[in-house]
């Protein structure tokens, strides 16, 4: 399995460039997939430049309907004329709102209508070519992060707290598990149970975003998820940025060691034993 960053917020390339949001590629023997499309088209662009070829994707998953995740996948239909778009139908019928900062809409305005016969919608745990599970993360066993209370979305024409149904988990493996986490909104640790639950074999690999924002939580609290990481998984690597706040890392670091790495635009892994 290949997986390489189309988009984050840093670079440490020169002829790549950042944005604050998230695009993942992923190539199996099997497969091609799209794991998230950014905020815009720069994802296409830096794929350009990393000599992959978006025409032949044949699977788009959006995590969840925040336009960080979801703003290039109009652009990506456009030079994609076969990928099916794995997506929860909440992330296109509801809108999104973040009040950190000031209020600032976070969903897409474009109308995919046009495209509605190449989404298939998720709401409950489904599987694609006999190795790869989407699930909406439904444990709710460990505290969701912090900085989730700036998040909104529009409900009977008024804004509420944002509760993530729009969420999805993307696995991958036979018998050891790659998982896609996107932002993590649900809270790392509650997708992690929800893996279990629902797949219940050992996790390899866990890449995405823990929306662990600075100044949100305190050091402790990050080291006590860091813990609970590492004591129930001391066999998965944990690659995190684009929402993994630096201090957040720093916390998460000190704790995890060899077992978490930081990504970036450009960021590449090649992993033979998924």
């Amino acid at each position: 399995m290949r997986i390489q960053v189309l988009v984050d917020n840093r670079t440490l390339r020169n002829e790549l460039k950042s944005e604050h949001g998230l695009s993942i590629y992923v190539e199996t023997d099997v497969f091609k997939c799209l794991l998230d499309t950014g905020n815009s088209d720069l994802f296409i662009k830096n794929a350009n430049s990393m000599e992959i070829d978006l025409a032949e994707v044949d699977y788009v998953f959006i995590s969840h309907g925040h336009v960080d995740h979801i703003g290039g996948l109009s652009s990506f239909l456009k030079i994609n004329a076969k990928a099916k778009v794995l997506i929860s139908k909440n992330a296109v019928e509801q809108h999104f709102f973040s009040i950190r900062k000031g209020l600032k809409r976070i969903s897409s305005d474009y109308d995919f209508s046009i495209y509605a016969d190449r989404f298939i919608y998720i709401d409950a745990p489904k599987m694609f070519e006999n190795d790869i599970q989407i699930f909406p993360c439904t444990t709710k066993k460990y505290v969701t992060p912090l900085a989730n209370k700036t998040l909104m979305k529009e409900l009977d024409s008024e804004r509420v707290a944002d509760n993530f149904n729009h969420e999805l988990v993307f696995v991958y493996g036979k018998e050891k598990l790659f998982v896609y986490t996107g932002c993590a909104h649900k809270g790392v640790l509650n997708i992690l149970d929800s893996v279990d639950k629902y797949v219940g074999k050992p996790i390899r690999l866990l890449a995405g975003g823990f929306h662990l924002v600075d100044d949100f939580e305190t050091e402790d609290e990050i080291t006590d998820i860091a813990q609970i990481c590492l004591s129930k998984y001391p066999n998965t690597t944990f690659i995190t940025g684009h929402c993994t706040g630096n201090c957040a890392y720093t916390y998460l670091k000190a704790v995890l060691g060899n077992n978490l790495y930081s990504f970036y635009t450009g960021f590449t892994l090649i992993d033979n034993n998924i």
